[in-house]
This record gives structure tokens, sequence and C-alpha cells, in this order.
């Protein structure tokens, strides 16, 4: 990951990282421009998912499932039944 001086838009180190939470971190960042010397900090955070994780994709699955009314389980077992 690359990080730019906000003032200068110098390459920066990344110091150091606090973890505030899964999908939120404060990065705590240095100009690499000597010259510049701008010490700041910068946020990382989850925005939004593009394709689901494969791992939890049974899950939801399962939890669908279980949300569906007696009427709406037997109309997709039905469904899924070969024709």
């Amino acid at each position: 990951m690359r990080v730019v001086c906000p003032d200068c838009g110098v390459k920066s180190r990344i110091q150091k990282t606090n973890r505030i939470s899964n999908s939120y971190t404060d990065l705590y960042c240095s100009c690499n421009n000597a010259e510049c010397g701008h010490s700041f900090v910068m946020n990382l955070s989850f925005s939004h998912t593009l394709s689901p994780s494969a791992k939890i994709t049974s899950q939801m699955a399962v939890s669908l499932v279980r949300a569906l009314t007696p009427e709406q389980l037997k109309e997709l077992q039905l469904q899924l039944l070969p024709a």
C-alpha cells in the first residue's frame, strides 16, 4: 500500500498502526521528504464488498433458508427437485 504526503505528495512511511476495529485502522505516517518532514495520521477503513467471501456463502444460505416461512420453504423444496 502506498501512502503519499498530503502536503508535498512524496511517498511516506507508515510508522505505526492502531487498529480500532476489524474495519478501521489509524495509520501514523511520516513524509520521506527531508525538506517537508510532515507527520500525519491517515485512516484505513472497509468500505463495501464487491464479491462475498466463499467462506461465508454457505452460512449466508443457511441463514436465508432459516428465515423462510414454512410455505416459502415448501416452495423452495419444490423448485430444487429435479424435473
